[in-house]
């Protein structure tokens, strides 16, 4: 039987893997070479540092899996150099990242009280997860900017882009985006001094890619100077480690749990597994999503007259409102270990799909709820 080394935080692991493999749970960030020498397959998530060091015992490893969107943490070329195969889980989380997003803007536009409808937001990457709130936010009347300069000159791509620089002019910028250090266009640090200089005030940024995408330091100088500026921070630079200064300034804050909801969590863990059947040739089959995901609870409401903002805002703080985790990040965070304690104690976050709605609005339905058909 393979054995496969996972990630102890990795949902549905038991469900998704034990019935074909020998899997062994390890914390993802403290996981040592000598836990890989006689493994076959390893699962992680962001916080694993896939490198030299980690895999210099792993003579049998032959399939790496990250149950995430991202990855900057692992060493790819070395994995190719070693013959081992790579997946990630690309869109896993794109619709929890994206409500988790738009939930954020209905709570800086009702503290504001401003309206949603007319707005540009700008969208820093166009990818699976920028897609996700495009929708989202044209379904809300909300006016979109895409910049992505690999989809602009894809040539396949119909949609309408723009240049960095006039996406940054928009009344919401948010960031989607790998993080890159080389290439023709690196992210680490794409929101520096010069373009934070370029930001005024009456904008809003927020951030649910990367931490090092955006230069913490020139943020947090930018603050101490007096700036009303306002901004949303999901990922921080040099997590779990981060520069706690910058938390009083921020509007909304969170452990980098924006992909977090449970539906993103096991789209994450079924993709790789699907992945390691076939990388393997094993004759499994795995379970249906809806015969693991825990029935929501109550979750079923009725609406009646006009959608207004007013009224989406409230279905989609019966589902999950962003407040309840800034506060839980402004009352625990003191050091690296509440970081990784927080994301590993994450309460169970469903998404807007579980919330049913007594109506017959195609708002409703573009935004991702069920409703009458």
């Amino acid at each position: 039987m393979l054995k496969v080394v996972v990630d102890e935080n990795i949902p549905f692991s038991d469900e998704y893997f034990s019935s074909f493999c020998n899997i062994v749970k390890l914390p993802g960030r403290t996981m040592k070479p000598e836990d890989l020498a006689d493994a076959d397959a390893l699962v992680i998530r962001s916080v694993t540092r896939v490198n030299e060091a980690l895999l210099s015992m792993a003579s049998r490893l032959s399939f790496v899996g990250t149950c995430t969107i991202g990855t900057d943490h692992v060493d790819q070329k070395l994995l190719k150099e070693r013959n081992i195969d790579f997946f990630s889980a690309p869109g896993c989380n794109k619709n929890s990242v994206g409500e988790y997003i738009i939930s954020a803007m209905f709570v800086l536009a009702r503290r504001r009280n401003f309206s949603l409808k007319g707005k540009t937001l700008g969208i820093i990457g166009a990818g699976n997860t920028g897609t996700s709130v495009m929708n989202k936010a044209l379904a809300l009347g909300m006016k979109v900017k895409l910049y992505d300069p690999f989809l602009e000159r894809d040539g396949n791509d119909v949609r309408e882009f723009s240049s960095f620089e006039e996406t940054m002019k928009s009344d919401f910028i948010t960031f989607h985006v790998p993080l890159t250090r080389e290439g023709e266009y690196p992210t680490w640090h794409l929101l520096d001094e010069k373009v934070l200089n370029t930001v005024s005030d009456d904008q809003i940024l927020l951030n649910a890619s990367r931490g090092d995408v955006w230069d913490n330091h020139a943020l947090l100088a930018r603050m101490e100077s007096g700036s009303g500026l306002r901004f949303v921070l999901d990922v921080w630079e040099h997590e779990p480690d981060i520069i706690r200064e910058l938390i009083p300034y921020a509007a909304l804050t969170s452990p980098h749990i924006a992909g977090y909801s449970l539906e993103g969590k096991l789209n994450g863990t079924s993709m790789i597994a699907q992945r390691l059947i076939e990388k393997f040739g094993i004759d499994a089959e795995l379970p249906e999503p809806s015969s693991v995901l825990p029935k929501a609870e109550c979750f079923e409401v009725s609406v009646d007259g006009e959608i207004s903002e007013q009224v989406i805002m409230k279905l989609i703080h019966l589902v999950y409102n962003v407040e309840r985790d800034d506060g839980i990040f402004r009352n625990t965070y003191s050091d690296a270990a509440s970081f990784d304690l927080m994301r590993k104690n994450y309460p169970v976050r469903r998404e807007w799909s579980s919330l049913k709605v007594n109506s017959d609005s195609q708002l409703l339905k573009k935004l991702g709820f069920r409703v009458n058909e």
